[in-house]
């Protein structure tokens, strides 16, 4: 078995000369297993060996029998052991959470933590047996491409060398090298969903195909990679159909179905922080093809809207009082950084350059009110800012948001737009010239 091991973690690069690996401790015959591999393949990987419990404090006097008994086998082993004891039931009905996902979620932050604290990998005994269960649980809750993947033999600092080894293979390996371990009274029982899917629907998968488990990490192996696929194709795709204003509608649409379903995830954890149901990914589609909004959250609206996807989180504009235009100034506002620079060298963007003529007027940094009107540079068409604001397809939740440069209701230059007829700077102009740079803050 140990070869097998060994193949596994030169198969996936789960090991590197001189690393330092956490193991996973639970008492259990996997991870007993483990522990006891590891100490073979110290010499030839060069590693620094620990070991981490986790007491749930579900299962009383035996919770505590499996902690002694990790005590015994770590010194056994001479590996350094680190325990923490959590009250999992009180934990769960605080959290509003299953006893199991509590479980899990106490287990890998106290991994993480000392992840962080020893510079080490953390390696979990997980099997091909754990990968089939996973594999069910997850068709059964309607899984996409990456639930098919299952258990991955790596992922992030955790890496799972007996992933390719099934129960039975570890069995055989403690029996071999008689080692002992203890069996968690819970896991007979069918109370949870794993237990009822090992206990039930895995043996009938395995009457239809006695290698089921193998076959299941084949299946969870190339589900990964397809799905590692899509999405370098979809964070590819974020950057490729990313506009000024959202996303481009009509790129959206030329996207390979998966590609864009997957991008869309991408976007909603992004924007919203949210990790949408496949529903929620279908009713976006269909606004990016048909226009429409689709509520997200109480925080945040997809709205797709002239040819353009984006997401709104509605805030308060942040109060602004008018600055006066000098010079040379810097002020901050709505997170960015306006600096404004007197200039004589010829620039290569006059966008945001702006004539000092019209300086003896009071020119004021502000936001958009009633009345104000913008002329067009070179069309020299004169049109309320709100109309131009239509036409350049700026989104409405930004409009109070833009500074612009104003006299009385004449925009001089205004950001998204640019400097209007009536700022621009005339080209026989030395001296009398302002450039407006705008920087994100931090």
């Amino acid at each position: 078995m140990l070869n097998r091991v060994t193949a596994t973690v030169e198969k996936y690069g789960l090991l590197e000369q001189g690393d330092s690996v956490i193991v996973a401790l639970s008492g259990g015959a996997d991870s007993t297993a483990l522990l006891s591999v590891f100490v073979s393949l110290k010499e030839k990987y060069n590693l620094s060996i620990y070991a981490a419990h986790i007491n749930h404090n579900i299962r009383g006097d035996e919770a505590k029998r499996d902690e002694n008994f990790c005590k015994i086998l770590c010194k056994k082993f001479n590996t350094e052991l680190f325990i923490k004891s959590v009250d999992v039931p009180t934990l769960a009905k605080q959290r509003k959470i299953s006893e199991e996902l509590c479980g899990r979620n106490v287990r890998y932050a106290f991994f993480e933590e000392l992840s962080q604290k020893l510079c080490a990998k953390i390696a979990t005994a997980h099997t091909a047996s754990d990968n089939a269960e996973t594999l069910i649980f997850n068709i059964a809750r309607g899984a996409s491409l990456a639930g098919l993947s299952a258990i991955p033999p790596k992922r992030g600092n955790i890496i799972r060398p007996l992933i390719e080894l099934s129960r039975g293979d570890i069995e055989s390996y403690c029996e071999e090298n008689n080692l002992e371990y203890v069996t968690d009274s819970t896991n007979l029982a069918d109370d949870y969903t794993r237990n009822y899917i090992r206990h039930n629907i895995i043996p009938c998968l395995k009457k239809l195909n006695p290698s089921f488990e193998r076959t299941a990490l084949g299946l969870s192996e190339n589900a990964g990679e397809s799905a590692a696929f899509i999405k370098k194709c979809a964070e590819k795709a974020v950057h490729d159909c990313k506009g000024d204003f959202g996303y481009d509608c009509k790129k959206l649409l030329s996207l390979d179905s998966a590609v864009l379903k997957e991008m869309l995830f991408i976007l909603l954890k992004n924007n919203c922080n949210i990790s949408p149901e496949r529903k929620t990914v279908l009713l976006l589609c269909e606004i990016i093809r048909n226009g429409g909004s689709v509520e997200l959250s109480k925080q945040c609206t997809a709205v797709s809207k002239q040819g353009i996807l984006r997401f709104v989180c509605p805030k308060n504009s942040p109060d602004f009082n008018g600055i006066p235009l000098k010079n040379n100034m810097t002020f901050s506002y709505d997170g960015k950084i306006y600096t404004v620079n007197e200039i004589t060298e010829k620039v290569t963007n006059q966008n945001n350059l702006v004539s000092k003529k019209r300086f003896g007027e009071n020119p004021v940094f502000r936001t958009r009110r009633a009345g104000d009107r913008f002329t067009y540079p070179d069309r020299m068409v004169t049109k309320p800012l709100r109309k131009v604001f239509n036409e350049q397809k700026i989104p409405s939740e930004m409009r109070d948001r833009l500074l612009l440069l104003a006299v009385s209701n004449t925009v001089l230059w205004c950001e998204k737009l640019g400097v209007s007829l009536q700022g621009k700077a005339d080209d026989t102009e030395k001296t009398e010239k302002l450039l407006i740079n705008i920087d994100k803050e931090g």
